[in-house]
């Protein structure tokens, strides 16, 4: 159990925006290197563009690439939270914030439910729960992977920053 109070609704939403902006940034870089792998493929001729005028356009009415791009996307969004929150418990935004997400022991997420906990988050929807859960401040995920977010003081957010290197 921790000492830090839970974190209230407004700075898990801020958090999620600055998090969401650099999301937004690993989609953009996933889908040039995946526009580039099938170009490649279409110029290596082992896929065919047909009579659509773009690469773009080949991938939009290919239901198996459109399907692909979209598993890429959820995944590099999955592997950025998961990432972060088995390496300090904090994201870039909740860094800024000085949020933390850990267990209820305290300690770190493993993969599995920081895996979890981003799947059942549902697109940062699940931190309305909070709303309901007001004396806890648990948000969806919270509940069901046995985890919470706190809020940290500036001396132990800084500590969380400098233990990583």
């Amino acid at each position: 159990m921790s000492d830090f109070p839970k974190a209230g609704l407004r700075r898990r939403l801020a958090s999620l925006m600055y998090d969401g902006l650099v999301v937004i940034a690993f989609a953009m870089l996933t889908t040039i290197v995946y526009l580039i792998i099938i170009q490649s493929f279409i110029s290596a001729g082992i896929l065919q563009l047909g009579e659509h005028e773009d690469v773009s356009a080949f991938i939009q009415n290919s239901t198996l690439l459109y399907s692909l791009r979209a598993i890429l996307l959820v995944l590099v969004s999955l592997l950025f939270f998961s990432y972060f929150w088995t390496k300090s418990g904090q994201t870039i935004g909740m860094r800024a914030w000085r949020l933390k997400v850990q267990t209820q022991d305290g300690d770190l997420l493993s993969w599995k439910t920081a895996m979890l906990r981003s799947l059942t988050a549902l697109l940062g929807l699940g931190n309305l729960f909070v709303l309901i859960d007001f004396k806890k401040k648990r948000a969806l995920q919270d509940f069901l992977c046995g985890t919470e977010v706190i809020f940290l003081s500036k001396e132990e957010n800084k500590k969380v920053y400098n233990s990583l290197d």
